[in-house]
């Protein structure tokens, strides 16, 4: 089994060649969707976070993503300290999600592939990236946001160059369509799986 991991900026397709790999017959694993359900059900990682952070949960046990977002993006040292909580948690999840996998393969989407230590449990690892006014529009459309906050939310991210560095391969996202760049994407994977272990 073959496990795939995906990485690069928003705005730039990563979503759509998951859909790719999924339709060639891959599972997936959504890291942002995976750590909401963490939190939800792993206790460990739960109590891990309020013995650092307080109290960051509400009544009903869903995470205070504010109050926990206010304390950890104005202070460096408390990010490294969540994601020291946050990363290990998640890959855990990856370790057992690929043990159970029965498809083709798996792919794991994470924007932290890199950072998190996830790209060392996958066979290749893909950023797609895109040109920056390209990633613009997309995610003010995507998401309904100003053009202001949509810079200041590129900015924060890694440049291409990191990207390049880090990942076996690098796809940049120039398609005129969705459709274009799914098909850019197939050909592209489809070249990769032959050469693939």
């Amino acid at each position: 089994m073959l496990t795939i991991g995906i990485t690069g900026p928003t705005g730039a397709g990563k979503t759509t060649a998951l859909r790719v790999l999924e339709e060639m017959g891959f599972a997936a694993v959504d890291c942002d969707a995976l750590y909401y359900q963490l939190l939800r059900t792993d206790e460990r990682l739960r109590r891990q976070l309020a013995e650092a952070f307080g109290d960051i949960f509400l009544p009903g046990g869903q995470l205070d993503r504010r109050r926990l977002g206010g304390i950890v993006f104005s202070d460096p040292a408390a990010l490294r300290r969540l994601n020291a909580i946050v990363y290990p948690a998640v890959d855990r999840a990856v370790e057992e999600a690929i043990r159970g996998c029965t498809a083709r393969g798996l792919v794991v989407d994470a924007i932290n592939l890199i950072e998190s230590g996830l790209a060392r449990r996958c066979d290749l690892t893909l950023a797609v990236t895109a040109p920056e006014a390209v990633r613009l529009r997309r995610i003010m459309e995507r998401d309904g946001i100003s053009e202001d906050y949509a810079r200041r939310r590129i900015a924060a991210q890694k440049p291409d160059s990191y990207y390049r560095k880090h990942c076996g391969f690098l796809l940049e996202n120039r398609a005129e369509s969705r459709a274009d760049f799914a098909a850019q994407v197939r050909e592209t994977l489809e070249s990769l799986l032959l050469c693939a272990p």
